[in-house]
């Protein structure tokens, strides 16, 4: 029986502390030469030797400004900010790789679809097809701020706002032009046919759009969509949406029961459950004997900050942690911040001792620790008893985290036949999924095809 080829994403952040927080004060860490192309384009050469599906970028609009209700932790251990633009890099990335997708995050909530639509589809002709778009709506009352709003949308109702924001991109990529629009024909004077162009008509709740899109067919029309809401209403979203999903875990357990409820959600939304790729983030320290990973870990243990971490943390749940002592009980509030993230401190049995404990490293992700033969066995585990299709691997000291897993992992995985000694050709979606550089037809952007007639 052949194996289940391995998934593979690198997890980055246009930033210096992305989730593994303090450890940019590693004397062999770089991550604060992010502001320079050789930072990117060194990254993205070094991923594509190890034959990683992606780099995912993610990003964040807004500021971690809960803890201390200040900005001071933030801005003293860079907690992701300062901030850049996730979507600038990829056209200098892309000019030195040809296979490495690109996963780039961007916030609906805060931008117009059909600017947004061009930015994309321009990304994906650059890229000749290896775009990925993480759909995210928002969760910090300071971006909202930022932008003009009194406060956070509400949890649910950003997502039916997402669901329509989808709607008019799908318009616009995959209905606006047809696939046989651009003849190109000098000796005739066409480029496109006019009759082959159609106009977007919108007009929903949210949004009123009226026009052409900018761009003609780009590889995949559509990003690669990725998403990583898992409450039931980001689960609904999903099932309808997206094409990869990407998960916290922190046991076997609750991550089969998370990969499920995501299959769920894609078959309650007339797609096969398979449709979906589930990605899990992860840390991986490895040495060439358990012994000298350990010690690595020890030695990245020494950098890192746990207040950072929990600070990062508390802007995730709402939660200002600093006005509890060490070993007060940390109570539950319902708020519009990311509710997987406060799902787990409903049982008021946290304390802050307790976090700063789980973000020992900066982060709260899980890690392995071992040999390449220690960390292949886990990541082959995972995968076998979670029904998970990869790992988003984050970076702990940079780019020495990525550097030593393709130096002695990837070559393990290899010899087990777990994981690809070549790309496939083609655009990222073919590469993940085997088949067209389209949307399938399953999928509910289909429906939207020459919608402008």
């Amino acid at each position: 029986m052949t194996k289940k080829k391995i998934l593979l994403n690198a997890f980055n952040m246009n930033c210096i502390g992305h989730i593994n927080h303090g450890l940019w004060t590693h004397p062999r860490d770089n991550s604060t030469e992010y502001k320079t192309l050789e930072y990117w384009t060194e990254l993205a050469q070094l991923l594509e030797r190890g034959l990683f599906d992606g780099l995912f970028i993610a990003d964040i609009t807004g500021v971690y400004d809960v803890y201390q209700n200040s900005v001071d932790v933030t801005l003293k251990e860079s907690i992701q900010l300062p901030v850049n633009d996730p979507l600038m890099l990829l056209s200098a990335m892309a000019a030195v790789t040809k296979n490495l997708g690109f996963g780039l995050t961007a916030n609906l909530t805060y931008e117009a679809p059909y600017l947004f639509a061009r930015r994309m589809s321009t990304l994906d002709h650059l890229s000749r097809g290896r775009v990925g778009w993480n759909i995210v709506t928002g969760y910090l009352d300071s971006a909202a701020k930022a932008i003009g709003l009194s406060e956070q949308v509400e949890h649910d109702r950003r997502y039916d706002q997402a669901d329509e924001y989808l709607e008019v991109l799908y318009k616009l990529w995959e209905g606006s032009w047809e696939d046989d629009a651009v003849i190109n024909d000098r000796q005739q004077r066409i480029y496109a046919q006019p009759e082959k162009v159609h106009k977007v008509r919108h007009k929903g709740e949210f949004y009123q759009v009226e026009g052409y899109h900018l761009c003609e067919p780009s590889p995949q029309r559509t990003p690669v969509l990725f998403q990583a809401g898992t409450s039931d209403r980001g689960l609904q979203f999903a099932g309808r949406h997206a094409e990869c999903v990407f998960i916290s875990g922190q046991n076997k357990v609750a991550t089969r029961e998370q990969v499920d409820k995501v299959r769920a959600s894609a078959k309650a939304a007339g797609r096969n459950p398979e449709d979906i790729k589930v990605f899990m983030g992860l840390n991986v320290i490895v040495g060439a004997t358990e012994e000298l990973a350990r010690a690595k870990h020890r030695e990245y243990l020494e950098y890192a900050s746990a207040e950072a971490g929990v600070a990062h943390f508390a802007a995730s749940t709402g939660i200002d942690f600093a006005e509890y002592t060490l070993d007060e009980p940390i109570q539950y509030v319902k708020s519009n911040a990311i509710q997987s993230a406060t799902k787990s401190l409903k049982n008021n049995d946290w304390t802050r001792r307790k976090l700063l404990d789980q973000h020992a490293l900066g982060g709260r992700y899980f890690t392995l620790v071992g040999s390449p033969e220690q960390v292949a066995d886990e990541l082959e585990s995972w995968i076998a008893e979670t029904g998970l299709d990869g790992f988003n691997l984050t970076r702990t000291v940079t780019p020495e985290s990525y550097a030593d897993f393709i130096d002695v992992v990837i070559p393990e995985l290899q010899r087990r036949g777990s994981y690809k000694t070549a790309y496939d050709s083609g655009t990222l979606r073919e590469k993940l999924f085997r088949e067209g550089p389209r949307l399938p037809a399953s999928h509910a952007g289909t429906g939207y095809r020459h919608a402008g007639k």
